[in-house]
């Protein structure tokens, strides 16, 4: 008889379980209120080897399949968004296009390190006249004899501060479309490359998020991530792995939300507030389901654009609704400035933007349905 296969996600997420509560829950406030993770606990995300998530052992990493990454991010976004994000990005859109894409040479140098939790990953696509289309994209690259020189500047980049690994996309020709795009591994202390501010945000505060810029940032040969003219493909590929994740990120907040909420409605128990704590109930657990579905459809290796948008389209409307209403129950009290309520409300209120807007999200369903992809229920 054989046994039945051990559930890994449910591991993970005991573990992470228990370090939000040891390591990220008692820093939450100061974390928002600094606007920084410390590297302290950054450290501690290391050693517990959520850095490896998702990347095999023999390249230093732990392994794990998409379900064991959700849980991990759910929970550590129960205890604080931002930390959560800082390693969504880290996982989801620096590290995974590496190991797919990437030669021997480029993980041995960089995948590596990311796994080991020794550097922190980031991702450079959007720029100030380019937010989702990247069509506009203005950074340019030159290629040269010994390799390529950047030049342009890039918004809104998480975690570009503390990175020790960027990938940046740039064009070779604006006139070339989508076709002149391509990804490259750019280490922050290369000649050229700064970081030129870094915004002070509503919510997610502690996640790093960036202007960055490139002038004439002279790179070798071997920075080039895949092949030229395949960026496009390699940024939307690590987006859709994205959005299961800050899906999963948002998962963790509207859950954070919805227990502040029914400790608030125990404490005074008004008529009134029940119902709110039930239509809370629903919309958490709608959203839970979605994000696992897309989380299977990756593990399993069938297409998940489109439960990916569903997931993050869904959940981040979820955070939102349920930290709203939260406030409501909560009263004067979930508005005074440090209260759960207030925080979590502002955290859940990014989530509609990041990794891809809800418009977006809305667009790229439509797109596939118009296509005849089935919906998740035909």
């Amino acid at each position: 008889m054989t046994g039945s296969t051990p559930d890994l996600s449910a591991e993970w997420r005991e573990r992470a379980r228990r370090f939000a509560e040891r390591e990220v829950k008692p820093r939450a406030l100061s974390i928002d209120r600094e606007d920084r993770v410390p590297e302290s606990l950054v450290r501690a995300l290391a050693r517990e080897r959520f850095a490896g998530l998702g990347v095999p052992e023999s390249w230093d990493g732990v392994g794990g399949d998409t379900r064991s990454t959700v849980a991990v991010l759910e929970e550590l976004a129960y205890g604080s968004a931002a930390v959560a994000v800082l390693l969504a990005v880290h996982l989801s859109v620096c590290a995974a296009p590496i190991l797919e894409h990437g030669t021997d040479t480029q993980r041995e140098r960089f995948l590596r390190p990311l796994a080991r939790g020794e550097r922190i990953g980031a991702f450079g696509l959007t720029e100030p006249g380019a937010g989702s289309d990247t069509a506009r994209i203005a950074t340019r690259y030159v290629r040269g004899s010994d390799g390529f020189v950047l030049h342009g500047t890039k918004m809104f980049t998480s975690n570009a501060v503390s990175a020790g690994v960027i990938l940046v996309f740039a064009t070779s020709d604006p006139k070339l479309g989508n076709r002149g795009i391509s990804a490259f591994i750019v280490p922050p202390g290369t000649a050229g490359f700064s970081v030129a501010q870094r915004m002070d945000k509503l919510g997610l505060r502690g996640s790093e998020t960036t202007e960055l810029v490139l002038d004439d940032v002279r790179l070798p040969a071997d920075a080039l991530l895949g092949e030229e003219g395949t960026g496009l493909r390699i940024a939307l590929g690590a987006l859709a792995g994205g959005r299961v994740g800050i899906a999963s990120c948002a998962l963790g907040v509207a859950r954070a939300a919805f227990e502040e909420m029914r400790r608030s409605v125990r404490r005074v128990d008004a008529e009134w507030k029940r119902p709110l704590l039930a239509r809370a109930y629903a919309e958490l657990s709608a959203a839970r389901a979605l994000v696992e579905r897309a989380a299977a459809r990756k593990d399993a290796g069938v297409p998940f654009v489109q439960e990916a948008s569903v997931a993050k389209l869904v959940a981040s409307r979820a955070a939102v609704s349920i930290a709203s209403a939260g406030v409501d129950v909560a009263g004067f009290e979930g508005v005074r400035t440090g209260a759960a309520p207030e925080r979590l409300l502002r955290d859940a209120r990014v989530f509609p933007i990041v990794e891809g807007t809800t418009e977006i999200q809305e667009l790229i369903l439509a797109r596939s349905l118009l296509r005849g992809e089935p919906g998740p229920s035909l």
